[in-house]
């Protein structure tokens, strides 16, 4: 099959398309022949060379921890999933390739009013979001102050506050303060004087933060809340120091299904601002290194 991996660390220039043998489902298992899968800065990290607990070091690497496709072989034991049904799902790694393999209870039927992009990459931004704000508690009355709002956890978490009853304040560059405005948040503009912007939006305080962007915005919110109140996406190397959460939810099948039906229903938006080809993987690492961009990139394979 082909795959987009590295056999090195480094910059995106080591991503490659390669060819590795398919893999087999076994016991509890079904292989999913992949028609997209997202993009996003935990496989960057994986590319320049941290490992997750749990993986091995062994190298080439296949990226990619969210993919949307067919299943094509249902292992012993499996029961709710066929060859020739449509799902989206998650895995540690191995989704830049034509087949990955999972457990069954890493998928869930997609729905027929998904695009394969969307599908492809809704899994790790709406489920992240959706496990920061559990973990929050923000809701009705609160104002969340979200950073790097117009990404694709930033899109997720200002729709799924917004309907618990928040109001959001979304950091983001100017041009993109319409999208976010788009999607019920109050947008406010990087840079120097961001504190005082964010007072002046939320005259009443702000009750928590969802922070994906680090450095001065973790900086700034550190002096509207308190650490407890914080949620950090980016800066795990001082969120202890600091006293700041990291997300520390799983990803489920089931909840992922619910996060599906509310963008098939119209309640949840999601932006693809651009889908490379599996061989191209190594550009649309490049896009999304750049940040500020708006919504998800992701990978079509086939």
């Amino acid at each position: 099959m082909k795959v987009a991996a590295f056999s090195e660390f480094g910059g995106p220039e080591v991503l490659r398309a390669m060819e590795m043998e398919t893999p087999e489902a076994g016991g509890g298992q079904v292989r999913v022949r992949v028609r997209a899968a997202g993009v996003q800065p935990f496989d960057v990290a994986v590319r320049q060379g941290w490992t997750p607990p749990g993986v091995s070091g062994d190298l080439p690497r296949v990226p990619g921890n969210e993919f949307a496709g067919v299943v094509d072989q249902v292992g012993a034991g499996v029961t709710g999933f066929a060859p020739g049904d449509e799902v989206l799902g998650f895995d540690l790694l191995g989704c830049y390739a034509e087949y990955v393999v999972v457990p069954a209870e890493n998928v869930t039927p997609k729905p027929a009013g998904m695009s394969w992009e969307v599908a492809g990459g809704f899994t790790a931004g709406t489920q992240t979001a959706h496990i920061a704000l559990e973990q929050l508690g923000a809701g009705e009355g609160d104002t969340l102050l979200v950073h790097a709002a117009a990404g694709a956890v930033g899109t997720a978490a200002v729709q799924l506050a917004r309907s618990r009853g928040a109001v959001v304040i979304g950091t983001a560059r100017q041009e993109n303060h319409d999208y976010l405005r788009s999607l019920g948040a109050v947008p406010v503009a990087y840079g120097e004087g961001l504190e005082e912007r964010v007072r002046a939006a939320a005259p009443g305080g702000v009750d928590a933060v969802l922070d994906g962007a680090g450095g001065e915005a973790l900086d700034v919110s550190l002096r509207l809340v308190k650490p407890e109140r914080i949620v950090t996406l980016v800066e795990h190397g001082r969120a202890a120091e600091l006293g700041v959460q990291t997300t520390r939810g799983v990803r489920l099948a089931s909840r992922l299904a619910e996060l599906a039906e509310l963008h098939v229903r119209g309640a949840l938006a999601w932006h693809v601002r651009r889908a490379y080809p599996l061989e191209r993987a190594a550009e649309a690492h490049r896009e999304v290194e750049a940040r500020h961009g708006r919504g998800k990139v992701v990978l079509t394979v086939g």
